[in-house]
């Protein structure tokens, strides 16, 4: 059996058990990103993702001489009255997941963890939100890129389309402009602005880029949520639906669509998709020629 853990997630509960036992101690330097390559077989975005989590949590610290050291002044554990940050989150994403957002607070997940609200508040190192988004982020394992800035920026599409099918309540937490800086978030930016490398772009039409990308799969996304409980509420598939309303507003629909003729999420994701990869082919393609 797999483990389900993301692999910088087991790398940050390696190194803080090491603290704990004192294996490393505080001013100690900490493995680096290579180091850490070396011994856990993992890339090196996973290797620097881990770091960052690490630096985030105040397990360590960065040094002008040295690097990353063990802190001086650590803030308390994660684990810190029997609360194991990863089973926060845990427990917070399946309230999102089988509940959504309304039902997400300090004092539902302290409920289901058997704690006070104020201990669950007091160990939390961000909003509860933040933490399940970027949670979700992580979850993706990330394939080696295709050739092609075009099959690139497919994939990073489809594999943040698949994290909001898997939790219909992200798009909600992702923002194009105040984006947040978390690991997963982070990995994610990485992996898909790979795709622009050795184009020839400034930075601000790489973020453009990037955006304009991300901003198209989430506010597909954002129907999801809605659309499964319109499923819910009348037993129909979207495509039932339509089929079910031709027998009722058949003339009316034909004024715009032929009859069989119908569109889903899938169907609009896609076809939006390959529309806009086309516009960024005249915005890319020239600037790769005249390099």
């Amino acid at each position: 059996m797999t483990d389900p853990q993301p692999p910088y997630l087991r790398i940050v509960a390696d190194v803080e058990r090491r603290i704990a036992d004192g294996e490393l101690r505080p001013g100690d330097p900490v493995p680096t990103t290579r180091a850490i390559m070396r011994e856990w077989g993992v890339a090196m975005a996973t290797a620097t993702k881990a770091l960052a989590a690490l630096k985030q949590a105040g397990a360590i610290e960065s040094t002008s001489r040295v690097g990353a050291v063990v802190a001086r002044r650590r803030l308390p554990s994660r684990s810190t009255g029997g609360l194991d940050h990863d089973r926060v989150v845990r427990v917070a994403m399946g309230i999102a997941d089988a509940d959504g957002l309304a039902a997400l607070s300090a004092r539902a997940v302290a409920a289901k963890l058997g704690v006070a609200t104020v201990a669950l508040r007091e160990h939390l190192d961000a909003d509860l939100p933040q933490l399940i988004a970027d949670a979700a982020f992580a979850e993706i394992e990330y394939p080696q890129p295709p050739p092609g800035w075009r099959s690139h920026l497919r994939v990073a599409a489809r594999l943040q389309w698949a994290a909001y099918q898997r939790h219909p309540w992200l798009p909600r937490l992702v923002s194009i402009v105040r984006p947040a800086t978390l690991p997963g978030l982070l990995a994610y930016a990485e992996w898909t602005l790979r795709a622009l490398d050795d184009l020839g772009l400034d930075q601000r039409t790489r973020l453009h880029v990037y955006a304009a990308v991300v901003n198209h799969v989430r506010g597909t996304a954002l129907n999801i949520e809605s659309e499964a409980g319109a499923e819910l509420d009348t037993g129909m598939t979207s495509r039932q639906w339509m089929t079910a309303r031709l027998a009722v507003d058949g003339p009316l629909i034909a004024r715009v669509a032929e009859p069989g003729a119908d569109v889903d999420l899938e169907s609009l994701f896609d076809f939006g998709l390959e529309r806009l990869l086309d516009g960024l082919t005249a915005v890319l393609t020239p600037r790769k020629i005249h390099r």
